[in-house]
């Protein structure tokens, strides 16, 4: 009876401590579940937040990658412009080094035909006008062919002349450029149109061969455009130098022309006379226009050589 006792007893403790470790059990339970939320709340977080810097860390490798790749372009591109700039400035250097030996070889056949003309031919003319001269004198023959003989011989040798000053004008070789610009204003003066010059530079003043001839050839194409082109009334030149530079202005009241159209109308003697000054490492500016009757400015800066 006792052993049964006990026996009730110790299933009554058992289950006692069963109910407090159930209770205890579910109390620890639910004292984890409270910890591990949060903490797996936490690791949610943490993990968005990884996931978002990651997205960022990505979204920034493709930026960078479009700026190289938009940069590598650019200098890709720079470099095909450079290269291209090169070639066109190689085709114009070698289009200028033709012009200017044909300019250089022009010239130079200029100066050996007009000494030819000069040196020999008009001074055979002049030996046998002398000597037709000599000869009608001494025998005092009258006759009507001679004398036509004699002014046909003396109109060939004023042509020549003429034609030798054209090529090369002697006074242009004898006294220089500026007395050669005067003069080149007085012959090219007529009723229809009136060339003035105006010069701050002495007369006398000489400057080496090469840059007087260039120069007078330039001035003499601008004035034979002023008057096939302009239907000017007048014109007019002003020579001076400032900072080591001759300053030559060319003006006229003609009708002048539209700049928007001027590489329509440019023709080869606008080019040679570009080629020229360029050469002379000048420059050259044309001011005209075509519905004001302002007529047309020419001024071209070459260093004094």
């Amino acid at each position: 009876m006792f052993f049964i006792r006990i026996l009730i007893s110790l299933i009554i403790l058992i289950s006692i401590g069963d109910k407090a470790l159930g209770q205890q059990n579910k109390t620890l339970k639910e004292s984890t579940i409270s910890i591990v939320k949060p903490a797996k709340k936490e690791v949610l977080e943490q993990s968005k937040r990884e996931q978002l810097r990651n997205k960022k860390v990505v979204s920034l490798f493709i930026v960078l990658i479009v700026i190289l790749f938009f940069l590598f372009y650019l200098v890709y591109q720079n470099n095909k412009l450079k290269q291209k700039i090169k070639r066109k400035d190689t085709k114009q250097k070698i289009l200028l080094n033709v012009i200017n030996a044909g300019i250089d070889s022009q010239e130079t056949e200029q100066k050996k035909i007009a000494a030819f003309l000069h040196d020999n031919i008009n001074s055979l003319l002049s030996s046998a006008g002398l000597h037709l001269n000599v000869f009608t004198a001494k025998n005092n023959i009258q006759s009507e062919e001679i004398q036509k003989a004699k002014a046909i011989l003396s109109e060939t040798h004023d042509l020549l002349r003429d034609i030798s000053h054209d090529l090369v004008p002697t006074l242009l070789v004898r006294f220089g450029l500026i007395y050669a610009l005067e003069d080149l204003c007085e012959r090219n003066s007529n009723s229809s149109i009136h060339f003035e010059f105006t010069s701050s530079v002495a007369t006398d003043t000489r400057y080496s061969e090469k840059f007087e001839t260039k120069l007078y050839f330039i001035v003499s194409e601008l004035f034979n455009n002023i008057i096939k082109h302009s239907e000017a009334q007048k014109a007019q030149i002003s020579i001076h130098e400032n900072n080591n530079q001759l300053i030559i202005i060319i003006h006229d009241n003609g009708i002048g022309f539209s700049a928007e159209k001027l590489n329509e109308i440019e023709g080869f003697g606008l080019n040679r006379i570009r080629v020229r000054i360029k050469k002379l490492k000048g420059s050259f500016s044309i001011i005209s226009r075509a519905d004001e009757n302002t007529g047309t400015s020419i001024k071209i800066k070459v260093p004094i050589s």
